[in-house]
């Protein structure tokens, strides 16, 4: 797989790291990915997801949200809303530069952030999620222990993945004005969900309930054994290979 780094403006104004996944051989569609919270582009079950939509003619623009893996700017003054303004500015970027993408693909919060994300990206038909909650609200469940401090003095650190992060009261005020429930109902383009039913992180009922909340062309798929990371090879593999086919027939 040919792949092109590269780098452009986030909705913060500060440069993002992203790298261009180029398909193999002729070019079908375009997919725009957004990677998990406080993960990054270079989580190994992307590049197999992108390897797989290569395979399959689709190339794909994934990126580091602002203030993580190799972008510039502050976690801390980072949240939901900004992400989703980074698809979008993901999105202008390759629509000048490339291809506006046609497809969509979230992993966890990026699930999230990516049908919100549909809602501003008018070239987009279709919209595919991993492990996406239900509700962005669900991502405080990762620290839990350090909700009552941040909402008391402002903010935190806590630890995620062995790492430390800042997280500020705004990253909670605007997990909870996200209307998900809204987003979903008025999506109006083809969705896939993903998800695993032993997946420890965000639980199959998120999915149940995104799915009931969507109308069609909607399909859900379950990652058998996989967990929340998609971790084992197969299943990232599998993951991208699906996503493909079934959005071949909307793009």
């Amino acid at each position: 797989m040919k792949s092109d780094r590269i780098e452009f403006k986030g909705a913060l104004g500060e440069t993002l790291s992203a790298k261009l996944d180029h398909a193999d051989g002729d070019m079908k569609a375009c997919a725009l990915f957004a990677h998990c919270f406080t993960c990054s582009k270079n989580l190994k079950a992307v590049g197999h997801i992108t390897k797989a939509l290569s395979m399959h003619g689709i190339s794909t623009l994934r990126f580091d949200f602002t203030g993580l893996g190799n972008s510039e700017g502050d976690f801390s003054n980072t949240n939901f809303s900004s992400n989703v303004e980074d698809l979008v500015a993901a999105a202008v970027y390759m629509e000048k530069n490339l291809e506006a993408p046609s497809i969509l693909v979230g992993h966890s919060l990026g699930g999230a952030a990516v049908i919100h994300a549909a809602h501003q990206i008018n070239t987009v038909k279709a919209v595919a999620t991993i492990g996406a909650p239900a509700d962005p609200v669900h991502v405080k469940e990762n620290f839990s222990l350090k909700v009552d401090e941040i909402e008391q003095t402002g903010e935190a650190t806590v630890t995620l993945a062995g790492r430390p992060f800042k997280i500020k009261k705004q990253f909670l005020d605007d997990l909870k004005s996200a209307n998900m429930e809204d987003k979903i109902k008025n999506l109006n383009k083809a969705l896939l969900i993903m998800h695993a039913p032993l997946d420890k992180t965000v639980g199959i009922d998120n999915a149940a309930r995104l799915y009931a909340k969507a109308k069609h062309p909607k399909s859900y798929i379950s990652l058998h054994e996989a967990d929340h990371l998609l971790t084992e090879q197969v299943y990232s593999r599998y993951a991208g290979g699906l996503i493909a086919q079934w959005s071949d027939v909307y793009v």
